[in-house]
C-alpha cells in the first residue's frame, strides 16, 4: 500500500479524497494555487504545495508542475479526483514515465473513451446500443447531410467534450448553421479541439448511468445506476439511486450493467468508471459516453451500496484484487444528493461569488455533506462554484425525499445566493416525487413554477431598524413616559429571531 498520495485537485473532491486517505492511514499532500491558499483541502492535508497563480492553466492544469510536486513531497501516486487532470491521457502516461501510480485507468483507455467518436466505435464493437449518428467528426456540410437524410432534431456534439460544453440542440435546418458554429467555437475554448459530431436528438430522455470498478487482474463489476436527468446546461444537479424508473423495471439494471462491462471490458479498463446512457420513453437505453474517473456523484451509490469508492480506487491502484464479485453487490434503500452551488437558479443559474458570513449545516440521520467551505470563507471567481454536495439516505424514496427536505431547510449559508431554495421546489413537486424525470425537466418546472419568496436578509434587517430607531430618537424631543424600544427595532429583532 502507498505511504503517501498526492491529491491533483481542489475543494470538496480534496477533501472527500483526503479523509479517505485518513482512515487508510496514508498520509496526503494537497496543491493549491494562489486563489487557494485558504482552502479547506490545504488546512486538512498533511503536507501542501503551492502550484501556481489563480488561473487553472498555470495552476492545477500543469503537468509538470503537478509531478514537481509529488516528487518534492515524496507521494507514490497522483489522485486526479474530477475535472481538471482526472480524464487526460498525456497526464495518466506522464505519471507513468515519472514513476507515479496514477489512481485512475490506462492512458490507452482514457484514450479510448476520451474522444466522443471513438468511445462510440468501441461500445459498437462491445454491442452496446448507441444513438443513431457519426462516429467521427464532421463539417458543417456534413452535418446539413446528416440532417437531410436523418431528419430533426438533432444534437450537436463536441468529439472532446464533457459537461455539457460544445453541445446545441437543432430542430430546424435553418438553426444548423449558427449552432455548428457557436458549438465549435465553445468546444475549442473549452477544450481546444473544436471538432463536432452529430447524433440524432431523443426528446425527453432519461439520463442513467452505470457506475464501474475493476482492478488489474481482470475483474470488472457494475454497482448499479445513477437517475442524473434532472440537469441546468447539460449539467446534472440531482443525483439519485436507485433511479425511479429501474426501481420499477429492475431487469434494467441488470441489462445496463451488463452493456456497461462489456463496454469498459472493450478498452481493457480499470480502476473507477462510469457509462452514461440514454433512455428513451420506450425504456430503450443508448450509449451516451464514458467518464473515466470519480464522478460527482458517488456518494449516492456509496449510499446505497455500503461501499467507499475511493478506498477501491487506491487498493485497485496498488495492485490489489477487487475483494468482491459481482454476486456480492447489494443495493439498500434510496440515495439523493443536491450539489450545492453559489449561483442564482432564478437568474439563469448566475454563479455568486462572495464570502460566507453564516453557515449552518443539516445534519442528523442519514444525512451526508461533502463540503470545502467554512464561515469567512470567499467563493473565488476562477473556479466552478459547487460549494458542496448534500446527500441523503433512507429506507425508501419517498423517506429520501423528506429527509432531504429537511435537511435543506437546515442548511443556511449567509453572504451569497445559493441553490438550496431551489431544491427544495424541485424536491417538492409533484412530478418529481413520481419520478416523471427527463433531461428537460428543470425548464418544464421553471414553466410550471413561480420563484419562492427570497429569504430575509437578516444582517440587513438590522441594520434597517437600528437607523430608523436611531432617526426616531434623534427627532422625538421628548419621548412618551413609558415609550420603550422602537417597534421598527422590535420587528427586527423578532425577524432575526424568527
Amino acid at each position: 500500500m502507498f505511504r503517501k498520495i498526492l491529491i491533483a485537485n481542489r475543494g470538496e473532491i480534496a477533501v472527500r479524497v483526503i479523509r479517505t486517505l485518513r482512515e487508510m492511514g496514508i498520509g496526503s499532500v494537497a496543491v493549491y494555487s494562489d486563489a487557494d491558499r485558504t482552502s479547506l483541502h490545504v488546512r486538512m492535508a498533511d503536507e501542501a504545495e503551492h502550484v501556481g497563480p489563480s488561473a487553472s492553466s498555470e495552476s492545477y492544469l500543469w503537468i509538470d508542475k503537478i509531478l514537481d510536486a509529488a516528487k518534492k513531497h515524496g507521494a507514490e501516486a497522483i489522485h486526479p479526483g474530477y475535472g481538471f487532470l482526472s480524464e487526460n491521457a498525456e497526464f495518466a502516461a506522464a505519471c507513468e514515465d515519472a514513476g507515479v501510480v496514477f489512481i485512475g485507468p490506462s492512458a490507452a483507455s482514457i484514450r479510448a473513451m476520451g474522444s466522443k467518436t471513438d468511445a462510440r466505435r468501441n461500445a459498437i464493437a462491445a454491442g452496446t446500443p448507441v444513438v443513431p449518428g457519426t462516429d467521427h467528426a464532421i463539417s458543417l456540410a456534413e452535418a446539413v447531410e446528416f440532417g437531410r437524410e436523418h431528419g430533426y432534431p438533432l444534437l450537436l456534439k463536441a468529439v472532446a467534450g464533457g459537461g455539457g460544453k460544445g453541445m446545441r440542440s437543432v430542430y430546424r435546418a435553418a438553426e444548423l448553421e449558427s449552432a455548428y458554429r457557436n458549438a465549435a467555437s465553445e468546444a475549442e475554448r473549452a477544450f481546444r479541439n473544436s471538432e463536432i459530431y452529430v447524433e440524432k436528438l431523443i426528446e425527453r430522455p432519461r439520463h442513467i448511468e452505470i457506475q464501474l470498478i475493476g482492478d488489474r487482474h481482470g475483474n470488472m463489476v457494475h454497482l448499479g445506476e445513477r437517475e442524473c436527468s434532472i440537469q441546468r446546461r447539460h449539467q446534472k444537479v440531482v443525483e439519485e439511486s436507485p433511479s425511479p424508473l429501474v426501481a420499477l423495471h429492475p431487469e434494467m439494471r441488470s441489462a445496463m450493467g451488463e452493456a456497461a462491462v462489456r463496454a469498459a471490458r472493450a478498452v481493457d479498463y480499470y480502476n473507477a468508471g462510469t457509462i452514461e446512457f440514454l433512455v428513451d420513453p420506450d425504456r430503450r437505453f443508448y450509449f451516451l459516453e464514458m467518464n473515466t474517473r470519480l464522478q460527482v456523484e458517488h456518494p449516492v451509490t456509496e449510499l446505497v451500496t455500503g461501499l467507499d469508492l475511493v478506498r477501491l480506487q487506491v487498493e485497485v491502484a496498488a495492485g490489489g484484487r477487487l475483494p468482491f464479485t459481482q454476486d456480492h453487490v447489494r443495493w439498500s434503500g434510496s440515495a439523493i444528493e443536491c450539489r450545492i452551488y453559489a449561483e442564482d437558479p432564478y437568474n439563469n443559474f448566475l454563479p455568486y461569488p462572495g464570502t460566507l458570513t453564516r453557515l449552518d449545516r443539516p445534519m442528523g440521520p442519514g444525512v451526508r455533506l461533502d463540503g470545502c467551505v467554512y464561515t469567512g470563507w470567499t467563493v473565488p471567481l476562477e473556479y466552478d462554484p459547487l460549494l458542496a454536495k448534500l446527500a441523503v439516505w433512507a429506507g425508501t424514496r419517498e423517506e429520501t425525499i423528506a429527509r432531504m427536505i429537511r435537511a435543506l431547510r437546515e442548511y443556511d449559508v449567509g453572504g451569497i445566493r445559493t441553490n438550496i431554495g431551489f431544491f427544495r421546489q424541485i424536491l417538492e413537486d409533484e412530478e418529481f416525487r413520481a419520478g416523471h424525470l427527463h433531461t428537460g425537466f428543470i425548464e418544464e418546472f421553471f414553466a410550471r413554477n413561480r420563484p419562492p419568496n427570497a429569504p430575509p436578509d437578516f444582517a440587513a434587517i438590522a441594520a434597517l431598524a437600528a437607523a430608523l430607531d436611531h432617526v426616531r430618537r434623534e427627532s422625538s424631543q421628548a419621548p412618551a413616559a413609558g415609550n420603550g424600544a422602537s417597534p421598527w427595532l422590535t420587528a427586527g429583532r423578532a425577524e432575526l429571531l424568527r
